[in-house]
């Protein structure tokens, strides 16, 4: 029987090289990316959100990688990677909108200039929304109105509608308890 650890040595070391540069760099990113949080202001919460799809791309990257180290052809490895894009291309296509609220989310975490507590006015010609900022979660932000209602709203749509700042941390104000 052969010795598979000596036959394949070289795919082994490659191997664990991989997995630590790309954890390596999963834990800069994931706490680069809390600290961007915590320095912004925003919630634990979004930061792990945001880790989370730093994490899945990077498994995605190495997939690729290991594939090449494991000897797998490019024809081969373009071949599984179109037949792969071509059925999620079309899956997204039909579910684009839920897309366009995380990658809206992702794009809120880095430079939404509002914060959980804030009293917001969204600026919408046909239902305009006066309210606090109770909670921002990947497809849309939760706002509670003067008059006690709950409210979400889309991501996509916050980042295309003209939003006023009307108080800063609404929540923590005392006056209007």
């Amino acid at each position: 029987m052969p010795n598979y650890f000596q036959l394949y040595q070289t795919e082994i070391i490659y191997t664990t090289i991989l997995f630590v540069i790309l954890f390596t760099t999963r834990k800069i990113i994931v706490l680069t990316v809390k600290k961007i949080g915590h320095k912004s202001g925003t919630t634990e919460a979004r930061a792990t959100l945001i880790g989370r799809n730093v994490t899945v791309v990077i498994v995605l990257i190495a997939i690729l990688i290991e594939s090449i180290i494991l000897g797998v052809e490019p024809q081969q490895i373009s071949l599984i990677f179109s037949s792969v894009f071509a059925v999620i291309g079309i899956g997204l296509f039909a579910i684009w909108s839920i897309l366009s609220n995380i990658t809206s989310g992702v794009i809120m975490f880095f430079s939404f200039p509002y914060k959980v507590g804030d009293k917001i006015k969204i600026h919408d010609k046909d239902a305009p929304i006066e309210a606090i900022i109770e909670d921002i979660r990947a497809f849309q932000l939760i706002l509670r109105e003067d008059n006690g209602n709950i409210t979400t709203y889309p991501n996509n749509l916050i980042l295309q509608k003209a939003v006023t700042l009307m108080q800063k941390d609404a929540l923590d104000d005392t006056s209007i308890l």
